[in-house]
Formats: C-alpha cells, sequence, structure tokens
C-alpha cells in the first residue's frame, strides 16, 4: 500500500514537472504567435494590392499601345 502511494505521488509530481514549463511557454507563444498572424494578414492584403495595380498597369500599357498603333495610322 505504500509503495503505491509513493508511486503515485511520483507520477504526480512528475505531471506537475511536464505540465508547469508547459503552460508558462504557451503562455509565451500565444501573444508571438497572434503577432506574428497579423503580420502575414497585412502582407497578404499587400500582395492583393500590389496584383490589383498590376493589373491596372497591364490594361494602361495595353491602352497606350492601342493609342500608339491608332496615331501611326
Amino acid at each position: 500500500m505504500e509503495s503505491t502511494v509513493v508511486a503515485l505521488t511520483g507520477g504526480v509530481v512528475t505531471l506537475a514537472r511536464v505540465i508547469a514549463p508547459n503552460l508558462r511557454s504557451r503562455t509565451v507563444m500565444e501573444p508571438k504567435i497572434d503577432e506574428l498572424t497579423r503580420h502575414i494578414e497585412k502582407y497578404n492584403c499587400l500582395i492583393e494590392h500590389i496584383y490589383k495595380l498590376e493589373q491596372d498597369v497591364a490594361v494602361v500599357r495595353r491602352d497606350a499601345d492601342t493609342l500608339e498603333e491608332k496615331s501611326d495610322r
């Protein structure tokens, strides 16, 4: 009986030693992950904006080429 109590106590202490550092590291990591997520969302919005600008530039170039061809005739 006594050895069972000692084994259970040892198991509980070991489990507590494993869980406590994991909770601490999770508390530190969550704000960092949230910040990285915000940065990624900003970056993705910027990429979408650049893509739309590139499409607009392509349209303007095509229109300029068309006007240039018409003026050469």
